[in-house]
């Protein structure tokens, strides 16, 4: 008996989601990161009006002055959706834990000259406190920001700034243990060299706008710390004085910042292109607040550098900050 077997090619009616047919069209299957980040923004049967400011929807694309015909525009060049985002950290976080078993096997903190031990103490420990910080800003982003492809990657960039503050803190504990964290602690409560940068970051607390907060925190103010301290302090000066264990301690930080930067300029450049009244909004943002946060930060920067030291080195950045600005379409 002879079986005569064959096969029939169904052909799929629908290659992807009906929103994201209508946004993409239906002739190739969307990518996972479309699939998670396109018009997913709740827009409708939203129930009441926020009790604590009724004149407001409770996603409101309204709440800034910059505006956008499309804010599925401002998508993340990373394409970061959770599983991604997840997969990269999990990876990068393999590295750390390898640093710090590398650093501890090899008594890499207990070695360093009291020079470099100083700085650490009094430069990179408070700084876990200016990360969660960022925690704060980045969670407001996201839960008053305007669609998913931009208030996605914020909650992320929220949950890496907690993660820095515990690769700090960790350190500190290497450092001098608890007695470490609690004099970073009082340090930034207390200390005259931090009290400016501390009540910019409380006062930005305040802020509604989450764009404002967004410009202000993620491309200013981390444009200017992370060349500052982790570029220029951690990985060139305190490696010139013997600190290479700090340097190994740090290589998230560094590698974090040039990562979101792409996704920081990014977002920059297209909300200025979208209008002329755009464009000038995020001019007087980037220039007030750099010229802010670089004034407040000398102070800071002048724990590890000393007299014309830390000024040049301030004014360095602020100017490669300038070239960034520049570069996504502002002050030209």
């Amino acid at each position: 008996m002879q079986i005569d077997v064959q096969t029939v090619n169904i052909e799929q009616k629908n290659q992807t989601f009906t929103h994201l047919k209508r946004r993409f069209g239906d002739k190739k299957i969307p990518s996972r990161y479309q699939e998670a980040s396109y018009d997913l923004q709740a827009t409708e049967n939203l129930h009441y009006r926020p009790t604590w400011a009724p004149e407001q929807e409770l996603y409101d694309p309204n709440l800034s002055k910059i505006r956008m015909t499309d804010w599925y525009d401002l998508k993340d060049p990373r394409q970061f959706y959770y599983s991604t985002y997840t997969l990269t950290r999990a990876r990068q976080q393999e590295t750390m834990e390898s640093n710090f078993k590398t650093v501890e096997s090899l008594n890499l903190i207990e070695n360093l000259p009291d020079q470099v031990l100083k700085i650490a103490q009094d430069l990179l420990i408070p700084l876990r406190h200016v990360n969660y910080a960022s925690n704060l800003n980045n969670t407001l982003v996201c839960g008053y920001g305007y669609g998913t492809v931009f208030t996605q990657p914020c909650i992320y960039h929220a949950m890496d700034n907690l993660g820095i503050a515990q690769y700090l803190s960790r350190l500190g504990l290497m450092i001098g243990d608890v007695e470490s964290l609690e004099v970073a602690k009082q340090d930034w409560m207390n200390s005259d060299a931090w009290q400016p940068l501390r009540r910019s970051l409380e006062d930005l607390m305040c802020v509604r706008d989450p764009v404002e907060v967004f410009i202000k925190q993620n491309f200013v103010l981390d444009g200017l710390l992370y060349p500052l301290v982790y570029q220029r302090i951690a990985d060139k000066h305190l490696l010139e004085l013997g600190g290479s264990g700090i340097s190994i301690l740090t290589q998230f930080m560094t590698n974090w910042y040039q990562e979101s930067v792409r996704w920081v300029d990014s977002v920059l450049k297209t909300m200025a292109d979208e209008s002329p009244q755009n464009k000038a909004v995020l001019e007087e943002w980037v220039g007030s607040a750099a010229n802010h946060f670089t004034s407040v930060l000398l102070p800071v920067v002048a724990l590890a550098v000393q007299g014309n030291d830390a000024d040049e080195l301030v004014s360095e950045v602020h100017d490669e900050l300038m070239t960034r600005a520049s570069k996504a379409g502002l002050f030209r």
